[in-house]
């Protein structure tokens, strides 16, 4: 069923994005999508993907740099591939049913910073241990990042024992975890944190370590239930696709039938390229929770590069399989690590508050700079990140100056930018308009992320964003209500 909708700036799903859309319902298995058709001044016809799923298609106007030509992403002159989910209009794609992460995770996690350390006799701060998650614990509780969303605190590989106990179970290392993991979780949720760990499909886990094969998805599902863990990460070394194809459904089953609410994070297409079609997203939304797509974060500005370019790459593919409950993870945030500047720090934790990326850092929260925990805590970036409607966000613009324009719809018919540079010189005056970037008529609030400056614009007026090298400028977009739009401007003459 296809419905043409005229343009109604503020109240069409694209807020006040200059937008006519057709929506469209197409049940695809259990699946019912719902294709927004943008329109500018000009547009073709609707048409179907060559993947033979209905994508959005729309043309938006050149413009934007006036200092180079313009090159919008992936053609001459761009096509959006939008597709937005109407819950007030249809059924969004089913997404696991155990009701969590509705909005994107957040949290800490092992893993990057602190890999398989386990020597604690000569490392004893840093080792993979109950300590190293009990200080994290108290960091998230005592220096406000719980009160901000960062609630989870995962533990990654080489936790447990080299050996199952005498009943088949696993276990954690005894010197390392003295007092086990039920008890570690209950320590987290006394402070209002929760607890997540690790397992792997194959016979070993990635460090050596017992993993969770087959026929052990079951009891170990119930173990961590009886653990008290909030949250599971399935990795996918040591096992090949058949056993995969098993292993992730089965294992979202066992955890649903403990009765436990257990966030479900699956490794499983990193491992398959991504991509369909070894790759089935739908399938995915409704078994997990959040799953990794990409290669493992390391801690370099080449691969937070690397990770951005293969989810702009492949948005239209990658953008209709989030949402409420079923997120793409592009890995880690690095931030107050020590491969990125302060200017490339702030691109990480934009670009992932653009893309709503589950927001876990791996850093050490004992010692992290003023400056890194400011990034990370900024409320703007997490509200973005944290936005309910759950529509991930994406790069509309590509300029041949080597400046990117990615967008996010938001509720109350706001929405986000960011500008980010790829250039590697010196700051760049990027010069536009609202009205260049395809949004309404109209009079606008814009918020600057970083630096807390508001402005007021119209939409045809000319600005300029001044963005350094590797860095960032991000806008959080909201339209005034109509009837204060006089404190905007009077009579016709900005305030």
């Amino acid at each position: 069923m296809c419905v043409f909708l005229k343009e109604q700036p503020g109240s069409s799903p694209c807020g006040y994005f200059r937008c006519s859309f057709l929506l469209c319902d197409q049940l695809i298995g259990h699946v019912t999508v719902v294709s927004l058709f943008f329109r500018s001044s000009s547009v073709d016809s609707p048409e179907v993907d060559q993947r033979g799923v209905n994508i959005t298609r729309a043309e938006i106007r050149s413009g934007g740099d006036s200092n180079s030509p313009s090159s919008f992403h992936g053609h001459k002159s761009f096509r959006m591939h939008f597709a937005v989910f109407v819950p007030a209009l249809f059924v969004a794609a089913f997404a696991l049913d155990n009701g969590l992460m509705r909005t994107p995770p957040m949290g800490w996690l092992a893993w990057e910073r602190y890999r398989c350390d386990i020597d604690c006799e000569h490392d004893p701060k840093n080792c993979i241990s109950e300590n190293l998650f009990i200080d994290m614990a108290d960091r998230l509780a005592e220096d406000g990042w719980r009160e901000l969303g960062y609630v989870y605190v995962n533990i990654d590989d080489c936790w447990s024992s080299k050996e199952r106990d005498k009943q088949g179970r696993l276990q954690a290392d005894p010197k390392r975890f003295p007092g086990g993991i039920k008890k570690l979780a209950r320590y987290l949720h006394d402070r209002g944190l929760k607890l997540g760990i690790y397992g792997d499909m194959g016979t070993l886990t990635c460090g050596g370590y017992p993993g969770t094969p087959l026929d052990k998805i079951e009891l170990d599902a119930q173990t961590f239930a009886e653990w008290e863990v909030d949250m599971f990460k399935y990795d996918g070394c040591y096992s090949n696709a058949t056993e995969q194809e098993q292993g992730y459904p089965l294992m979202s089953k066992a955890l649903n039938a403990t009765g436990r609410p257990i966030g479900y994070s699956c490794s499983w297409p990193a491992y398959q390229g991504g991509l369909p079609p070894k790759v089935n997203y739908t399938q995915l939304g409704q078994i997990c929770n959040l799953w990794r797509n990409y290669g493992d974060i390391q801690d370099s500005w080449d691969s937070v590069l690397n990770i951005v370019n293969w989810f702009s790459e492949n948005q239209n593919v990658l953008i209709p399989a989030a949402g409420p409950g079923r997120w793409n993870d592009p890995d880690m945030l690095i931030v107050g690590d020590f491969g990125l500047s302060m200017e490339q720090s702030r691109s990480q934790m934009a670009l992932w508050a653009i893309m709503a990326a589950p927001l876990f850092m791996s850093n050490d929260l004992r010692t992290i700079s003023s400056r890194a925990r400011s990034i990370l805590q900024n409320k703007m970036a997490i509200s973005i990140n944290q936005d309910p409607l759950g529509i991930q966000g994406r790069l509309i613009l590509k300029e041949k100056s080597n400046i990117d324009v990615f967008w996010r719809p938001l509720s109350n018919n706001a929405s986000a930018l960011v500008f980010f540079s790829r250039r590697t010189d010196m700051p760049y005056r990027y010069q536009t308009s609202l009205a260049k970037l395809n949004y309404t008529t109209g009079s606008y609030k814009v918020f600057d992320v970083f630096t807390e400056e508001t402005m007021k614009l119209k939409d045809s007026t000319d600005f300029v964003v001044s963005v350094n090298p590797t860095g960032v400028v991000m806008w959080y977009v909201s339209a005034p209500a109509k009837s204060n739009l006089r404190q905007f401007y009077n009579d016709g003459k900005r305030l």
